[in-house]
C-alpha cells in the first residue's frame, strides 16, 4: 500500500473519529445521567436523537460549503463548534440544557464526517477509494471498541461531566491536526460557486438519481440499526442483564469489532467479485442474522450470549455494505461530490434518528423491542438492495 494512501487514511480517520467518540464515549454515562437529573430513560435517549438530527441536517451546509471554499475551512469551523458544544455539555445544569449542548455538538461534528468523504473522492475512485474508506473505518474502529471503555474509566474517575471535558480537548487536538497535517485537496479551479439555484439544481439531480437514493437508503437503514442499538443497549445491558458500565463497554466492543473487522474485506472483495455482489451478500447476511435473533427473542431465548453472537455476525455483514454503498453512491457525481456526500449523510442520519424515535414508545427496558427494530432496519435494507443493485452498472 502506498505510504501516501496510508497517511491520508490515518489523518482522515482521526478527524472522523470526533463524531463517533461523542456518541460511544458517552454511552456508559447514560444511566448515571438519568439518575442525576431524575429523568426517564427516554429523556436521556433524546441526547442521542438530537445529536443525530443536528449531525444530519448540518451536513447539507458543510457539503456545498466544501465544494465552494475548499475542504479545510469547513473542518476548522466544525471542530470549533463541536468544542463549544462539548464545553457547554460539561456544565449543563438540566437535561434540557444537555440536549441543547448535544445538538450543538452534532452541528459541529457533521463537518468531520462529510468533508473527509469528499476528500476521498477528490483523490481516488473505484476499488482504491473503497480501500481508503475501509482503512478509515479500521482506524475509526478504535472508537466503538475503546471509547466506551475510556468513557467508563472517565466516568469512574470524574463523573459523566468529565466525558465532555475530554471531548473538548479532543476537538482542539483535531483542529491542530487539520491545520498542520491535512493538505487542501480541492484545487481552486474545481471549486463550485454555491448559490441557491446551483444548490437546488444539484439536489434535483441527486433526488432524480434512483441508484444514488437506493444506495444511500441501504446504508441509512444499516446505520439506523446501529443507532437503535446504541440508544437502547446501555439500559438493556445494565438493567436487564445487570452489567456494569465497564461490562457493557466490553460487550459493545465485541459487536463493533464484527462491523469494522469485516469492513476491511469490502475493498478486496469488491475488486474480486464486484461491489454489487458484495453488497447483496452483505444485506442478505445482515437480514439473516438479525431475523434469527428476532426469532430467538420471541421464543424467549435471547440471552446475552445469543444477542452478542447474532449482532456480531449481523454487524459483520453490515460492514461489507456501508463502505461499498458510500463509494458507489458518489461514483457518478464527482462534480458535486460535496453536495452528494452531505445529502447522503443527512438522509442517513435522519433515518437513524427517526427509527430511534419510532422505537422509543415501545421500549420497556427489555431487549425485545430493540431487537425487533434492528431486524426491521435490516430487512428494509435487504429489500432496497434487491431493487437497487440491478440498476448499478457493472464495472468494466
Amino acid at each position: 500500500m502506498p505510504p501516501s494512501l496510508l497517511r491520508t487514511a490515518v489523518i482522515l480517520a482521526l478527524l472522523s473519529m470526533v463524531g463517533p467518540f461523542a456518541i460511544d464515549m458517552f454511552l456508559p454515562a447514560m444511566p448515571q445521567i438519568a439518575a442525576d437529573f431524575a429523568v426517564p430513560e427516554t429523556a436521556v435517549q433524546n441526547t442521542i436523537t438530537f445529536y443525530f438530527l443536528a449531525f444530519g441536517v448540518a451536513q447539507l451546509i458543510y457539503g456545498p460549503w466544501a465544494d465552494m471554499a475548499g475542504r479545510k475551512r469547513p473542518i476548522y469551523v466544525g471542530l470549533i463548534i463541536f468544542a463549544i458544544g462539548s464545553a457547554a455539555a460539561s456544565v449543563a445544569g438540566s437535561i434540557e440544557t444537555l440536549i441543547a449542548a448535544r445538538f450543538v455538538q452534532g452541528l459541529g461534528g457533521a463537518a468531520v464526517m462529510v468533508v473527509p468523504r469528499a476528500i476521498i473522492r477528490d483523490m481516488y475512485t473505484g476499488p482504491e477509494a473503497t480501500r481508503l474508506m475501509a482503512l478509515i473505518m479500521l482506524v475509526i474502529s478504535v472508537s466503538p471498541m475503546l471509547a466506551p471503555l475510556a468513557g467508563a474509566g472517565v466516568v469512574a474517575l470524574g463523573g459523566w461531566r468529565a466525558v465532555f471535558a475530554v471531548l473538548t480537548g479532543a476537538a482542539l487536538l483535531c483542529l491542530s491536526l487539520a491545520a498542520l497535517a491535512q493538505p487542501e485537496t480541492l484545487h481552486p479551479d474545481k471549486r463550485v460557486p454555491v448559490n441557491l439555484r446551483a444548490l437546488m439544481a444539484g439536489a434535483r439531480v441527486l433526488f432524480r438519481a434512483p441508484v444514488f437514493l437506493g444506495l444511500t437508503f441501504i446504508g441509512a437503514f444499516g446505520m439506523a440499526s446501529f443507532f437503535v442499538f446504541i440508544s437502547f443497549a446501555p439500559f438493556v445491558y445494565v438493567e436487564e442483564f445487570g452489567l456494569t458500565p465497564t461490562g457493557f463497554s466490553l460487550y459493545f466492543a465485541v459487536n463493533a469489532l464484527g462491523f469494522f473487522g469485516a469492513s476491511q474485506l469490502a475493498g478486496p472483495l469488491s475488486t474480486r467479485f464486484g461491489p454489487q455482489r458484495v453488497m447483496l451478500w452483505g444485506t442478505i447476511g445482515f437480514a439473516g442474522f438479525t431475523g434469527l435473533l428476532l426469532v430467538f427473542a420471541f421464543a424467549g431465548l435471547a440471552g446475552l450470549a445469543v444477542i452478542t453472537a447474532c449482532l456480531f455476525f449481523g454487524n459483520a455483514f453490515m460492514g461489507l455494505v456501508i463502505p461499498t454503498s458510500m463509494v458507489i453512491a458518489l461514483d457518478d457525481h464527482g462534480d458535486i461530490a460535496g453536495l452528494a456526500s452531505s445529502l447522503g449523510g443527512t438522509l442517513q442520519m435522519l433515518v437513524g434518528g427517526v427509527m430511534v424515535v419510532i422505537a422509543g414508545p415501545f421500549f420497556d427496558g427489555t431487549a425485545q423491542p430493540m431487537i425487533a427494530m434492528i431486524a426491521i432496519c435490516a430487512w428494509v435494507a435487504l429489500g432496497l438492495a434487491l431493487i437497487t443493485l440491478r440498476r448499478v452498472p457493472s464495472p468494466a
